[in-house]
């Protein structure tokens, strides 16, 4: 028979020692407060973006509409009120240190409690609908949210809340390339897809890209890349200038603010990238609209 499995724990502490707690209700209240938060503060390094955009663009429309794009977001944070009326499928992605647990409850059931109490708080538009398909009834909440749990080293708890508006979401693609399209391949469906999508996402858009993995994979690499600070490039050089040829391609097409002509299409383009089968080569667009929101906290 074999032996059993016993767990080594340091000398004279129990498991319950080893772990750090924090209550159900505190992450809650944490998850209550991004709702609120992220609905209506557009995040410093999409402001300065659009503050850019705004300086460089030359087509007197496009202008306006950036400079309608900033003046919103500036009511949105003075009067406390949704920077967009669709204020978005609730996308957290979460790390979890494995020496911490939660008292009371899951971290998932946590994470819904807090969006719902968020969403009803703050009056924002509910947007989720409980069948997909036939029913398509409103669960009157904003609940589920979409949660990517990680479990990483130590004993805290790491989490962002991006709001994602249908609008954006229903212009991304993912597409199975073969590896022999290679990089010419890789530019021409990513710029494609954002050209295509006109004024559908209401650009200026963020472009997330995402390359390799698998199927499911890459699509969850272009979500993540939205997350970065924008205009902050690809830690691998390659890559860094890949995204430089890529925004330079989707601005060049005219598309403009809200689809109506101008320099400005797309603010970033971020990828990120991982392994993939040898016979594969998955790529993924996500494309977030002007008002990228986010909000997070660790604790």
């Amino acid at each position: 028979m074999a032996e059993k499995l016993k767990l080594k724990l340091a000398p004279n502490r129990s498991m319950a020692e080893c772990m750090r707690t924090v209550l159900f209700a505190d992450v809650v209240e944490m998850v209550r407060l991004c709702c609120l938060s992220a609905a209506v503060n557009l995040p410093e390094d999409v402001l300065a973006a659009l503050e850019k955009a705004y300086i460089n663009e030359s087509k007197p429309l496009a202008k306006e509409l950036i400079g309608q794009c900033l003046e919103n977001a500036r009511i949105a944070r003075a009067e406390n009120m949704p920077i967009c009326q669709d204020t978005g499928f609730a996308v957290y992605f979460v790390e979890m240190g494995t020496n911490v647990r939660i008292e009371g409850g899951t971290i998932s059931e946590a994470i819904t409690e807090g969006t719902r109490q968020g969403y009803r708080d703050g009056f924002l538009r509910k947007s989720i609908v409980s069948d997909p398909l036939f029913k398509r009834k409103n669960t009157t909440d904003n609940t589920p949210p979409i949660i990517h749990l990680t479990m990483v080293p130590g004993d805290k708890i790491n989490v962002i809340l991006a709001p994602k508006g249908g609008g954006s979401e229903n212009m991304s693609a993912l597409k199975m390339l073969k590896p022999s399209d290679g990089r010419e391949g890789v530019v021409k469906f990513v710029t494609d897809t954002v050209i295509n999508a006109g004024g559908n996402p209401c650009p200026p858009v963020i472009v997330g890209v995402g390359i390799g993995g698998t199927f499911e994979q890459a699509a969850l690499l272009a979500k993540k890349a939205l997350l970065r600070k924008i205009n902050t490039p690809s830690e691998d050089a390659e890559y860094a200038e890949l995204e430089q040829e890529i925004l330079a391609k989707i601005n060049a097409s005219g598309v403009g603010p809200q689809g109506l002509g101008g320099d400005t299409t797309a603010l970033a383009v971020h990828i990120n990238h991982h392994p993939c089968h040898i016979a594969s080569l998955p790529v993924a667009v996500n494309i977030n609209c002007h008002a990228a929101r986010h909000a997070g906290f660790e604790m």
